[in-house]
């Protein structure tokens, strides 16, 4: 398990930010002994998940591209969820998102930033499910009850109380949002994606508190229709 933890970070230190690393500076990154790193990258380029650039250092392999899009092929909803993010991208001018559960662990499969949007286009692929609009959704729907509390800001949920009373404020409402609770300064609104009777991701939009705040109810009212729209395309 430690092993696969190890070769799990490793992977995930390469990034749009940082696309390649060399073997020192990446023990260095991941406080890792230097052999250690260098056994790792060996390793993981031997299985097809990074390659070795001319100039020795390591970048991610296009293999991983071909698994993710094995993943989503088996997914009969994705493509048109894929098309329902660029929309909402560009209608909203915001950043949009469609995150799923895998597990227990809240994901980002999609997002896709306008050039307008009045905040940076976030990196995170694993997500706080309690203090995030998808979390609040995702768990709702599955009836999973979070085991910890991510106290990302001073405005998240921290108690089974407050926990409670927002999932069933959720299911009434039929969207969740969450205003600085995950990131200050931003909010996030989310609402279910329905398909064959059931939830199977959350999808939304993200932008600055204040934004979000002197138009939340137009913006809401937009969103929902975008999506409910596409859902009885669908």
């Amino acid at each position: 398990m430690l092993s696969l933890q190890k070769a799990a970070s490793i992977l995930g230190a390469f990034s749009a930010e940082q696309p390649e690393w060399g073997v020192r500076a990446l023990a260095l990154h991941l406080t890792l002994p230097r052999a250690t790193a260098h056994a790792y990258l060996a390793g993981l380029t031997d299985a097809g998940f990074l390659r070795r650039t001319p100039a020795g250092k390591y970048r991610l392999s296009w293999h991983l591209a071909e698994m993710g899009g094995q993943l989503t092929a088996a997914l009969p909803w994705f493509p048109d969820a894929r098309s329902l993010i660029t929309r909402l991208a560009l209608e909203v001018r915001a950043v949009a998102f469609l995150c799923i559960l895998e597990g227990e662990e809240v994901v980002c499969a999609i997002r896709e930033r306008h050039p307008d949007a009045d905040i940076d286009l976030p990196l995170d692929i694993y997500l706080p499910a309690t203090a995030t609009a998808s979390g609040k959704i995702l768990y709702a729907h599955a009836d999973i009850l979070p085991r910890t509390f991510s106290a990302c800001t001073q405005s998240s949920i921290t108690t089974q109380d407050e926990w409670r009373t927002e999932v069933a404020r959720v299911r009434r409402r039929g969207y969740a949002y969450s205003i600085e609770e995950w990131i200050p300064d931003q909010c996030t609104l989310g609402v279910p994606y329905h398909h064959s009777d059931g939830v199977v991701a959350a999808i939304g939009v993200q932008m600055s508190a204040e934004r979000y705040l002197q138009g939340e109810r137009s913006i809401r009212e937009r969103v929902l229709s975008i999506v409910h729209e596409a859902e009885a395309l669908g």
